[in-house]
């Protein structure tokens, strides 16, 4: 399975890719099913049950608000977030829903959207079911979904098909492609690294070879143009970011900081373009942001969304000057396909949802597509591109998910700063040397999984171990 960067890097909303993205596209995708099948029309009751670190973190996460919104056939990207949370405010209140956007029933949120606290399903942490009844409370149809990180969803079916069959799982967000007709198909970096090298190819080429195929109704320019779209929506993160103040949701009165971070550093004369405290500034504004509930791209999760257009902003910044706006725009786009490459090599050999291995799967993951990215737009070798991203992982190895309040707040926003600077730092570390290295990236990445795999279930997004009891909410 090979996918699209489209898949990897998708516009959603705030706050988490697999808490808020992914159970919001099972629920649309679950309406759509029984509408398609004609079983919506006999719906009178409709129940959402949330399982393991969906329940666990789901209302800090607003998973209750993503299933909802979602079972009125609204999708992540293409809500608007302030009239989505005043609609769903609205379905509380008068205690009906427009199931599928059409078909409108009675609906008790207290009682309809059940949070099992205590119970995982067997084949992933994070899993919701939906149900619909008729008037005698008859179950008219029923289907299990899990959101297996950066807003991808899988059926229980199709979950079980892969174990059994040995496969690696396919997704729903966009279409399954067949590896036969993908011109350059890798799974792991070693392979990556040889098509590029037999074919003469930068790995940005490689990708966009493969785009086309993805995107067969698009040209060249047109999918070009698409990346720089996606680029578009990160920068404008980061300027909301910025521009907005006052308390995050959720409950933990966490005061906005980018705004006066940006004053403070813009005051400064003596910070210079290339100075890490403007890195910062972006990281976090992109996932103060997120925490808000925003419009931001999953790259590859909304618990790391700030990093990927954090170091691209940095160095865009640094550059724009002694750049045409033509040579900026291709540096983007191989920023960005570079950076997807690297993604889809930890969604083939690992995972890149916190609730599965903790945060080295989201600020991990991000860090490393990120060192890859500003490398290969350094005009770094293919060597040097790998080695990056091998040590933007391999320092984020065991680093656990324990978001106090099941919020993405503390340590998330923070974290993702010292994930960018620490991005900016492999990418410098591996530019300094010839690409020869002792642990290779995929080495890094089965490592990862494996390390994921042992860890505890308190530290990986359940909100019941490290800094998420260790800290009194305050």
């Amino acid at each position: 399975m090979t996918i699209s960067i489209f898949d990897l890097f998708s516009i959603g909303v705030g706050p988490s890719s697999s808490h808020t993205v992914g159970p919001m596209r099972a629920a649309a995708a679950f309406v759509a099913q029984i509408k398609k099948d004609k079983i919506l029309s006999n719906v009178v009751n409709f129940k959402v049950e949330l399982f393991g670190s969906l329940a666990l973190t789901g209302k800090g996460h607003g998973t209750d608000f993503a299933v909802v919104i979602g079972s009125e056939a609204n999708l992540p990207e293409n809500v608007i977030p302030e009239d989505a949370r005043q609609r769903f405010e609205k379905i509380k209140n008068i205690n009906k829903i427009n199931l599928a956007g059409t078909h409108l029933i009675d609906f008790d949120f207290e009682k309809d959207v059940i949070f099992h606290y205590d119970k995982f399903l067997a084949n992933h942490a994070n899993a919701v079911r939906f149900n619909v009844y008729d008037g005698n409370n008859n179950e008219l149809y029923h289907k299990i979904y899990y959101s297996i990180g950066g807003g991808f969803i899988v059926e229980h079916d199709s979950f079980n098909y892969a174990k059994e069959n040995n496969e690696k799982l396919g997704d729903t967000i966009g279409e399954i492609h067949d590896d036969n007709k993908i011109p350059y198909f890798f799974k792991t970096a070693k392979q990556l690294l040889e098509l590029c090298k037999s074919n003469n190819k930068t790995i940005s080429e490689v990708m966009l070879a493969n785009e086309l195929i993805f995107n067969k109704n698009l040209s060249v320019n047109e999918i070009k143009d698409k990346i720089l779209n996606i680029w578009h929506v990160m920068d404008e993160s980061i300027l909301n970011g910025i521009n907005n103040s006052g308390i995050l949701p959720g409950g933990l009165n966490v005061k906005r900081r980018a705004n006066l971070l940006a004053k403070k550093i813009s005051e400064n004369k003596n910070i210079s373009k290339d100075n890490v405290d403007w890195l910062s500034l972006y990281s976090i504004a992109v996932n103060e942001e997120n925490a808000a509930g925003g419009r931001i791209v999953t790259a590859p999760t909304n618990g790391a969304a700030g990093i990927i257009p954090a170091v691209l902003k940095y160095y865009i910044e640094i550059n724009k000057d002694l750049m045409t706006k033509d040579e900026l725009n291709s540096k983007i786009v191989d920023y960005l396909l570079t950076t997807g490459a690297v993604g889809i090599l930890y969604k083939e050999q690992a995972s890149i949802s916190a609730a599965e291995v903790g945060c080295q799967g989201e600020v991990g993951v991000a860090c490393s597509m990120a060192a890859g990215g500003y490398t290969a737009i350094n005009d770094g070798t293919l060597e040097q591109i790998e080695n990056a991203a091998e040590i933007g992982m391999e320092h984020h190895l065991g680093l656990t998910c324990d978001p106090i309040g099941g919020l993405v707040q503390i340590p998330c926003i923070e974290r993702n700063a010292m994930g960018s600077a620490q991005a900016i730092s492999a990418s410098r570390l591996a530019l300094l040397g010839d690409g020869s290295h002792f642990v290779s990236l995929d080495k890094v990445i089965v490592t990862m999984r494996e390390t994921g795999k042992d860890m505890m279930s308190k530290y990986k997004e359940t909100a019941q171990g490290g800094l998420a009891v260790n800290l009194p909410e305050c």
